[in-house]
């Protein structure tokens, strides 16, 4: 969401028909089935609120905001009024007690904390955060473009008053950052995920340190010089290709911050391109790939019930983060993309796949930006972003003071300071959105992957062999069939530990990154 992902797994279906026959109601009592009817309803609508919203960051004209704004409010307070609608409680309250197979009780589970949540926020107060979410947009690019924060700054403090002002409706008695994160991460507790995003940080500083510190002499330059865009969305579309996305059910498009949006039978994902760094391209359009792998390979039958959606952002970010670093930051891919790459751009025919795999991999001192980071620096860059929307929404930091902390952290944390605040506070989308408690489930997702990927491992035969041949189909099933047929059935905890035997924790991933930048920088 870089991810930059729209997760919320809509689009419109209507070439799908059995979309809605899910085969798992047939015994069910009818409050379940009148339940499900309900739900497909208020997907529906969010449905046509995703297209719109893809639409707004890719193809609208820059003049369309303000009927924007009133599309996607009006859509928002509908999709609310089906969500807490009276029926809607009463159903649950019937089923509160049914015998239900273990899948229906799951489903069940999931709208009940979605209506919960949904019917405590008065409708008024969601049609005013969304409407502010399609205007905050818009001045958070012309703010980026402009390098002026003053511009965006009346829009995030907004944001911020009315995302308090959400939390408080849902429980006054809690930290309101704790709530918000609930929103992209249900299953895990704040303090699970800080102590994880404490763990990173006490792992990667030193080993970054060191790292400074190394001798290694790493082939850096390798990609150096100009690589025009045309040609980049060329190779973009090859290596979509090559991994095995579905360009019937999807789309390649270029938007100013790259994210993937869409569902099972439609999901389609975004890039961006600079012409002096062609690994940005193709680390984010892995990486969105993963996040559409995710959703394209939800189970078609429970399309618009919580068994047919992604169980969460973390559980998303570990699609994403998986294709682009234990995947696409391997020496065994490269052996497979690097003739793709040199037939582009010919004047890097001299380059060797470790040269590639040095240069992909390298650990940057003097980067600025998240989406660019390398795979260690980059849990550096969430946690600045996690401090300070938790000490905005919690009122210790003022929104003035914003560019100012944000330049300080960086100082302190990655030794480096933004000249601009086009570079620094502005670099992401996610604030002109309201969506505060969305960052920490990056560092959450990268733990999760590298858990899940050395699992795949140990159960797939010569799976770096596979890779380096283009043979994706066995990692691309053991994904569907741990990760991605199974819905929001499962909390992530139980979901991970079905995959891989284990409790979800930052073990695997700490083991990945000591023995990989280790071999690397003789550390």
């Amino acid at each position: 969401m870089a991810t930059e992902a729209a997760t919320d797994n809509d689009a419109d279906t209507a070439d799908a028909p059995d979309a809605y026959d899910a085969p798992d109601t047939a015994d069910a009592p009818d409050a379940y089935d009148a339940l499900l009817d309900r739900v497909r309803r208020w997907n529906a609508v969010g449905s046509a609120a995703g297209v719109l919203g893809w639409d707004q960051q890719v193809m609208m004209p820059e003049g369309g905001t303000p009927a924007r704004s009133k599309q996607l409010s009006t859509l928002s307070s509908i999709r609310h009024d089906i969500v807490t609608d009276e029926e809607t409680g009463e159903l649950l309250d019937e089923l509160a007690d049914a015998d239900l197979t273990d899948e229906r009780a799951a489903a069940v589970r999931e709208v009940r904390r979605e209506y919960e949540r949904a019917d405590a926020v008065p409708v008024d107060l969601v049609e005013e955060i969304s409407e502010t979410g399609t205007e905050a947009l818009r001045a958070w690019e012309e703010a980026k473009a402009e390098d002026d924060f003053e511009k965006f700054a009346p829009y995030l403090e907004k944001h911020v008053e009315l995302k308090r002002e959400y939390a408080e409706h849902i429980d006054p008695d809690r930290d309101p950052y704790e709530v918000l994160f609930e929103e992209f991460e249900p299953c895990l507790s704040m303090e699970r995920a800080e102590s994880i995003l404490t763990e990173l940080r006490e792992t990667l500083v030193p080993m970054i340190d060191a790292i400074r510190e190394s001798d290694a002499d790493l082939a850096v330059d390798t990609f150096e010089g100009t690589f025009p865009e045309d040609e980049q969305e060329a190779l973009a579309r090859d290596t979509l290709e090559l991994v095995g996305y579905d360009f019937d059910r999807g789309r390649l498009d270029v938007s100013s911050h790259p994210f993937t949006a869409g569902n099972q039978f439609d999901c389609r994902v975004t890039t961006r391109f600079d012409e002096s760094d062609p690994l940005g391209a193709i680390g984010s359009t892995v990486h969105e790939f993963g996040h559409a792998q995710y959703n394209l390979g939800l189970p078609q039958e429970q399309f618009g019930t919580p068994l047919g959606e992604s169980r969460d952002l973390s559980v998303h970010e570990s699609q994403s983060r998986l294709w682009e670093n234990h995947v696409g930051r391997s020496r065994a891919f490269w052996e497979l993309f690097l003739p793709t790459f040199k037939e582009h751009f010919p004047e890097t025919d001299d380059a060797t796949v470790e040269d590639a795999y040095q240069a992909f991999n390298q650990v940057h001192e003097d980067n600025l930006i998240r989406v660019e980071a390398d795979e260690l620096t980059y849990h550096l860059h969430i946690v600045v972003r996690f401090e300070i929307e938790r000490d905005l929404i919690r009122g210790d930091l003022a929104v003035e003071d914003v560019p100012e902390v944000w330049n300080d952290k960086y100082e302190e944390y990655l030794g480096i300071r933004p000249d601009t605040d086009a570079e620094g506070c502005l670099q992401d989308i996610h604030w002109s959105h309201g969506n505060f408690g969305y960052f920490p489930t990056y560092s959450l997702g990268s733990v999760m992957a590298a858990q899940l990927f050395e699992t795949a491992e140990s159960e797939i035969d010569d799976l770096d062999d596979k890779i380096a041949a283009g043979e994706f189909d066995d990692l691309r099933e053991w994904l569907a069939e741990n990760v991605h047929r199974q819905g929001s059935r499962y909390e992530t905890n139980e979901l991970v530990k079905r995959a891989t035997g284990d409790d979800f924790s930052a073990d695997a991933f700490t083991d990945y990154v000591e023995a990989k930048y280790g071999e690397l920088y003789g550390i």
